[in-house]
């Protein structure tokens, strides 16, 4: 089993421990369907900013890493490469915080409302 895989293993682990008391409670009244679909929404708004944070740092890493390499290969690209990672980094960064702003939204709609 490799590391990352251990690591995605154990961060799925942990999420579904700690929303057991989300969906342990019981539900009576007749603001029970919008209490549940909160609940959903708190587990889905957590797990697209977990996963869209993981990715992001593991897209950074893995930029840099490249970037390093390539200018200890060719020193003399160095300014190309610089801009390439700072350009790249910037877009991987806007990606996360777009899945921010959508967990924020997951997160203030108000649900069951409209229904």
């Amino acid at each position: 089993m490799t590391r990352t895989l251990k690591a995605l293993s154990a961060l799925i682990f942990l999420a579904a421990v700690s929303a057991v008391p989300l969906l342990a409670q019981e539900s009576a009244g007749p603001g029970a369907a919008r209490a549940s679909l909160f609940k959903i929404s708190l587990i889905v708004g957590g797990a697209v900013i977990a996963l869209s944070v993981v990715a992001g740092a593991f897209c950074q890493a893995k930029a840099i890493s490249s970037a390093c390499e390539g200018i200890s290969r060719n020193p003399g690209a160095a300014p190309h490469i610089r801009f390439l990672l700072i350009f790249g980094l910037v877009l991987i960064e806007t990606l996360v915080i777009y899945a921010l702003l959508i967990t924020i939204i997951i997160l203030m709609v108000k649900w069951g409302a409209y229904a």
